[in-house]
C-alpha cells in the first residue's frame, strides 16, 4: 500500500503525447474542468480549488487537496492528473481507489473464552473501513487486554486476507502471541526508617513477590526503635507491627499470585500510604516507582517518604448533649500518647463492626441523623490535637417499609421477619439484625442483599428499602454410601419455600407453587429388596401467622431384609416406623438470637430372625419420647458463615417405666426389658465462626453426647447409642442410632467395640477446627476449600470417660454448594492413631470421604 502523497502525474489521456510542465517553474493555470475515475466517488467539497479558479501548477493547492483527501482514511491511494491543456486552461482527473472493506476477523493464538472478550472489547464489525488507525487501535486494545492479564511481553501482528467473494474486501486475523506471564521477582522498598519491608508489603493484597521468604535485612532498624523508645513495645500499634515484621509475609500468600497488572498496584500504592497513615505516618507519600524487567521477571523499587510519626495529644468533643463526654471517650477507645490513627478513629467515630462505636450509640436510639466530625485543630512537633464535633440531630421514626428483588416470595414471608416497625424509632442494629435473618431463610443471595435506607430529616423520617434477589433455595439431593447391605443410593427433594395455599392455583405450579416459606421434603433410599427408607415432613414457620412458631409434621420408615423372599424360611428383617410432632419458639430474652423447640416422638421397631444389630433376634420395641432444645443461632450467613456462633443444647426423655410400674426386672428378658425404651440422653453442639481475614475463617466446633437410665437393673438402652467415624452417613439408623462423623477413620471405628460388632457408646466428644477459604461465592455454586483438625472418641459408659485420650486427625476438602443438590463434600483425612482391634497395631492412616447434601461435622 502507498502512504507517500502524490501531487501531480503528467500523462495526458494515453493517446497523445505527454504533457510537458516545468516543476521548477509552476504556472498559473486557470481550472476548465475536473473529472473522477478510480472506485471511490469524490466529494469535491474536500478539493482546496473548483472549476474556474486560478491557481499554481504545480502548487500548494494541489498538495492540500491530497493531504485532505488522504487524511479522511477513506482512501488507498489518491492521484491527480492533469489531463489536458489549452493554453492558460489545465483540465484535472482525479482517481480514488476505495479502502477495502471488512468481512471478518478472528484470532490465533487465543482460547475461547479470551476470544469472546475480545470480541466485546474490538467493537469492529463486518462493513467497516480498514485502514491503518483501525488496525492500530485493534492491536492496542488486544494488547492492553493481554497486559493486564499479566502478559507483557504479549505480540499482536495482523494478516489482511483478500475474500474470495467479494471485490475489494478483506479478512484480518489477529495473531496473537502471549508470551510468559510477567511475575514480580522482588520488591524493594527504599527510605523506610521506622516500618518494616514486611509490613508494608502485606499492606499490597494483589501486588505480591514470586518468592515466599526474603532476609530480614531491616530488622535492626525495628528492634533499634523498640530499645530507643522503652514500652513503646506493648502499645497494640507497633506490638502488631513487630508481630507482622516477624512474622514476615507468609500469611496469605498461599492465596495470591505474583503476576505483575497496572490497575491493582497503582490500587495497592494507595493502601500503603493508607498503612503508613494508620501506623502515625500522616505525610508519607511515595517518591517514584521504577520497574525493571528482565524477560518474564520483572523487579519494582518503591522509594518512600515517611515524614515523622505522629501521636494524639487531646482529644475534646463539642456538641454533644445527649451523653456525656466521657461515655464518649470511654467508646472511642483513644488515649493521650498513642499512635495517630485516622483510620482508627473513624471506625470508633462510625464503622465498628460490633457496633461498638459513637454513631452506633446514637442510631440505636434514634438519632439517624447524627453526624461527628473529627477536625484537626493544632498540630506541635509529633503531637495532634483532635476536637470531635458532633451533630446530634433530632430523633427519626421509620415511615414506609418496602421489600424490592422478591421474585417468589411473597412480601409477607419477608415483612413477618423484619423488626423494623413504622412509627418505631430507628434503630441500625434493627436493619443488621433483620438482615442477618433474612439470610438466614435461604432464599435470598447473601451477597447481593442490601438494605436502602431513604431519610428525610424534615420530617425527621425515614423510609427502609429491603433490596433482595431471589435465588434457588428448593433442593434434588442424591448420595450413595456403602453399609452392611450394601451400595445404597438416596435421593431427596426439599422445597424451602413451599405453599399449600396455591395448590389448587393453576397460574402458581411454576414448576412447584411456592412464597409462603413452607418447607416440604421427601427422601427415599434404597438398594433393592435389601434396604428401604421412607421420610416425609412438613414445616409451617409461623403458625397461626401472627408469631414466629414453627410447626414440624414428620413420618418415616425404614426397613431392611437379608434379601430373601418373604415366605422363604429363612427370612429375616428388621423394621422402623417412626412419627413426630415438633414446635419452634424464637425467644426475644436473653436476645432474639435464640429459639426454643419441643418434640414429642414416637418409634416403633419390630425385628424377625434378625441378629447382630438388636439385643433380641426377634421382638419389638416402643420408643415414646420428648425433646427439648434450646438454640442461639448468631451465623451472619447459612451457606458461608464468616461470623457468628451455633450453639444447642438439648435434652430427650423418655418415660420411666420400669420406675412408675415398679417391677423387678433382675430376670427379665430383653423383650421384657426393652418393650417399652427408657433413657434420657444430653446433648451440646457449638460452633464458633471467626473471620481471620476478609474471607478467610476458622470454625471451630464442639460437640457432646451423654446417655443415661433410670434402672440400673436395665441398663443403657442398646437402642439410640452414638456411633462416631467414617462419612457419618445417618441414613443406616439400625436401632435409632445417632451416627457422627469423624474424618481420618472407617465409619463407626471410635465406638465401642465388642465381641467384633460394634456397640455404640453412651457418651462421646468431638472436636474440630478448620481453616476455610472461598474460591467462588456465586449463589449458584458456592466452592470453598478447607483443612481441618479432629479428636474425637465414644465410651461404652461414663466411668470409661477420659477427655484425654482421644483419637486425632488431620487432613484437606472442598466443599461445592449447588442450590439443586445442597451440599457436595469431598475430604481426605489421615488418622493418627491405633484404632484398638481395628487397624491391626497401626495408626489409621489415609482415607477418602465423599458426602452428597450431608456435612462431615
Amino acid at each position: 500500500m502507498s502512504t507517500t502523497y502524490g501531487q501531480v502525474v503528467i500523462g495526458g489521456d494515453g493517446e497523445s503525447d505527454p504533457i510537458k510542465i516545468d516543476y521548477s517553474n509552476p504556472k498559473q493555470y486557470e481550472i476548465g474542468g475536473i473529472t473522477s475515475s478510480g472506485t471511490a466517488p469524490l466529494d469535491q467539497r474536500l478539493l482546496s480549488f473548483h472549476v474556474g479558479d486560478v491557481i499554481e501548477i504545480p502548487g500548494e493547492q494541489i498538495s492540500k487537496s491530497v493531504k485532505t483527501l488522504w487524511k479522511t482514511g477513506l482512501y488507498d491511494d489518491v492521484e491527480i492528473t492533469v489531463t489536458r491543456i489549452s493554453g492558460n486552461v489545465a483540465f484535472l482527473d482525479i482517481r480514488l481507489e476505495d479502502r477495502a472493506r471488512l468481512i471478518s476477523f478472528g484470532f490465533k493464538g487465543t482460547t475461547k473464552s479470551e476470544e469472546n472478550d475480545l470480541r466485546e472489547k474490538l467493537k469492529i464489525s463486518q462493513g467497516n473501513i480498514i485502514n491503518d488507525n483501525m488496525k492500530t487501535t485493534c492491536i492496542n486494545t488486544i494488547r492492553k487486554y493481554y497486559v493486564d492479564k499479566g502478559f507483557y511481553s504479549c505480540t499482536v501482528n495482523v494478516q489482511e486476507i483478500d475474500d474470495e467473494k467479494v471485490k475489494n474486501a478483506k479478512n484480518l486475523l489477529f495473531d496473537i502471541k502471549k508470551s510468559k506471564k510477567v511475575r514480580i521477582s522482588k520488591i524493594d522498598i527504599i527510605g523506610n526508617k521506622g516500618v518494616a519491608d514486611a509490613v508494608l508489603l502485606r499492606s499490597m493484597k494483589e501486588t505480591k513477590e514470586k518468592f515466599l521468604f526474603r532476609p530480614f535485612w531491616k530488622m535492626d532498624t525495628a528492634i533499634a526503635y523498640c530499645l530507643k523508645h522503652p514500652g513503646y513495645y506493648e502499645s497494640k500499634d507497633i506490638k502488631d507491627h513487630m508481630d507482622e515484621y516477624f512474622s514476615d509475609r507468609v500469611k496469605l500468600r498461599i492465596f495470591k499470585k505474583s503476576k505483575f497488572t497496572r490497575e491493582t498496584y497503582e490500587d495497592d500504592k494507595v493502601k500503603m500510604i493508607d498503612r503508613y497513615n494508620e501506623l502515625g505516618y500522616r505525610d508519607a507519600v511515595i517518591v517514584r516507582d521504577t520497574f525493571y524487567l528482565d524477560g518474564r521477571d520483572m523487579r519494582i523499587d518503591i522509594e518512600v517518604n515517611e515524614g515523622p510519626q505522629y501521636y494524639f495529644r487531646n482529644i475534646d468533643f463539642v456538641g454533644n448533649t445527649i451523653y456525656p463526654t466521657s461515655l464518649l471517650k470511654q467508646l472511642l477507645g483513644i488515649e493521650k500518647g498513642d499512635v495517630y490513627n485516622q483510620t482508627l478513629l473513624n471506625k470508633s467515630l462510625t464503622m465498628k463492626e460490633d457496633g461498638d462505636d459513637i454513631a452506633s450509640l446514637y442510631m440505636n436510639n434514634g438519632y439517624l441523623f447524627f453526624n461527628a466530625n473529627p477536625v484537626e485543630v493544632a498540630i506541635e512537633n509529633d503531637s495532634i490535637d483532635i476536637e470531635i464535633r458532633i451533630r446530634e440531630g433530632k430523633q427519626a421514626r421509620y415511615n414506609k417499609i418496602t421489600i424490592a428483588g422478591n421474585t417468589k416470595t411473597n412480601d409477607n414471608v419477608i415483612m413477618r421477619e423484619i423488626t423494623t416497625i413504622p412509627g418505631q424509632l430507628f434503630n441500625r442494629a434493627d436493619l443488621i439484625r433483620t438482615q442477618q435473618v433474612l439470610m438466614s431463610l435461604g432464599y435470598f443471595n447473601q451477597e447481593k442483599m442490601d438494605v436502602q435506607p431513604k431519610p428525610n430529616e424534615a420530617d425527621g423520617t425515614v423510609d427502609i428499602n429491603y433490596v433482595v434477589e431471589e435465588t434457588s433455595s428448593d433442593q434434588l439431593s442424591l448420595s450413595a454410601g456403602y453399609g452392611a447391605s450394601g451400595f445404597v443410593i438416596t435421593a431427596g427433594i426439599a422445597f424451602n419455600n413451599f405453599s399449600t395455599k396455591k395448590l389448587f392455583k393453576k397460574d402458581a405450579w411454576t414448576p412447584i407453587p411456592g412464597g409462603d416459606g413452607q418447607r416440604l421434603a421427601l427422601n427415599v433410599s434404597t438398594n433393592g429388596l435389601w434396604y428401604q427408607y421412607y421420610n416425609l415432613s412438613f414445616t409451617e414457620p409461623w403458625l397461626g401467622g401472627k408469631k414466629p412458631n414453627a410447626l414440624t409434621i414428620g413420618a418415616y420408615f425404614q426397613k431392611q431384609t437379608n434379601g430373601k423372599k418373604k415366605n422363604d424360611v429363612s427370612y429375616a428383617t428388621s423394621s422402623i416406623a417412626g412419627a413426630s410432632l415438633s414446635l419452634v419458639s424464637k425467644l426475644k430474652w436473653p436476645d432474639d438470637y435464640f429459639q426454643m423447640s419441643h418434640t414429642l416422638s414416637y418409634e416403633y421397631y419390630t425385628v424377625k430372625n434378625w441378629s447382630g444389630y438388636y439385643v433380641f433376634n426377634n421382638g419389638y420395641a416402643n420408643s415414646l419420647s420428648y425433646i427439648f432444645s434450646l438454640t442461639r443461632n448468631s451465623v451472619n450467613a447459612p451457606i458461608y458463615p464468616r461470623e457468628g456462633s451455633n450453639l444447642t443444647f438439648s435434652v430427650q426423655l423418655t418415660p420411666p417405666y420400669s420406675l412408675i410400674s415398679g417391677k423387678d426386672f433382675t430376670n427379665a428378658t430383653d423383650q421384657e426389658k426393652y418393650k417399652w425404651l427408657e433413657f434420657h440422653k444430653w446433648k451440646f453442639n457449638a460452633s464458633w465462626f471467626t473471620r481471620i481475614v476478609e474471607n478467610l475463617v476458622l470454625n471451630i466446633r464442639f460437640k457432646m453426647g451423654f446417655m443415661g437410665c433410670y434402672n440400673k437393673t436395665i441398663g443403657i438402652s442398646p437402642f439410640g447409642r452414638f456411633y462416631l467415624g467414617g462419612d457419618g452417613l445417618s441414613n443406616f439408623s439400625y436401632d435409632g442410632r445417632e451416627v457422627i462423623g469423624m474424618r481420618g477413620y472407617d465409619d463407626e471405628y471410635l465406638s465401642p467395640y465388642m465381641d467384633g460388632t460394634s456397640v455404640g457408646g453412651s457418651i462421646y466428644n468431638k472436636f474440630t477446627a478448620e481453616i476455610r477459604y472461598p474460591i467462588t461465592l456465586n449463589p449458584s455454586a458456592t466452592v470453598y476449600v478447607l483443612g481441618f483438625l479432629e479428636a474425637g472418641k465414644g465410651w461404652l459408659d461414663k466411668r470409661q470417660y477420659n477427655p484425654f485420650s482421644l483419637y486425632k486427625s488431620a487432613g484437606l476438602g472442598v466443599r461445592v454448594y449447588l442450590p439443586m443438590f445442597g451440599l457436595l463434600g469431598f475430604d481426605w483425612g489421615y488418622g493418627f492413631d491405633e484404632v484398638p482391634g481395628r487397624t491391626n497395631g497401626k495408626p489409621s492412616g489415609s482415607h477418602f470421604h465423599i458426602s452428597i447434601n450431608q456435612s462431615i461435622d
